[in-house]
Order: C-alpha cells, then sequence, then structure tokens
C-alpha cells in the first residue's frame, strides 16, 4: 500500500495534468468535507465535484498548476501551490493558496485551502 506522501504526489500529478475531477474519484473518500477558507464546508464527494466543476466552468484557458511545497506528517499533508488560468472574460488569474489535507486509507477526508479572497 502507497505511503500518504506517495499518494498525495500522485493526485498532485493528476491535477497537473488537468485530470482534476478524476483526481477527485479516485483520491477522495465519499465522504470528503472541503473548505474554502473560513467558509463552511461542503460535504460529500458528489457536491465537492459539482463545486469544482463551477469553478472550472470559470476557465478558459489553463497557463499552469505549480506546486511549491508539498510535505506530510502522518496523516496530515500540506501543499502549497500556484495556480494559473484565463477566466471567460479573458482576464488572466494567478491564485496562491495552501491546502491542509487529512488521509485516510489512500483517500482525502478532509481539505480545507486557505487563500486570500481579496475581501475586506
Amino acid at each position: 500500500m502507497a505511503t500518504t506522501i506517495e499518494n498525495a504526489r500522485k493526485l498532485q500529478e493528476h491535477i497537473q495534468s488537468g485530470k482534476i475531477i478524476e483526481a477527485m474519484n479516485a483520491f477522495y473518500a465519499p465522504d470528503i468535507a472541503m473548505q474554502e477558507n473560513g467558509n463552511p464546508p461542503t460535504m460529500g464527494l458528489e457536491k465537492n465535484i459539482e463545486r469544482e466543476k463551477q469553478f472550472l466552468a470559470q476557465v478558459k484557458e489553463w497557463k499552469g498548476y505549480t506546486i511549491k511545497a508539498l510535505a506530510a506528517d502522518g496523516d496530515r499533508v500540506l501543499v502549497e501551490n500556484v495556480i494559473e488560468f484565463i477566466n471567460q472574460q479573458n482576464q488572466p488569474v494567478r491564485m496562491e493558496q495552501v491546502a491542509v489535507q487529512t488521509w485516510k486509507n489512500g483517500k482525502v477526508t478532509h481539505e480545507r485551502f486557505y487563500y486570500d479572497s481579496g475581501a475586506k
């Protein structure tokens, strides 16, 4: 069985290659809780896939997904990354974020994203 860090690397490789929904189906638990900053978590894989599809609909062209750091401590994983894309309004978007994941039995059970939303 693969270690948590090995699974986390495979997940990131899927995302880098643009296979985001496939990655979610392969590496996220059915009862996944995903949370954006301090917002309430979205519960369940189906709801989170739908939320991700809504995000992807805003993307006109992917420019890059760069992993700046990836670390694991037991079942906890930290991923620092930069996402760059052109949105549907032809505006470039650059988003830096940190994801904190909890893994169990080879699947992510909780993921929280921390980033500057620009909100004041």
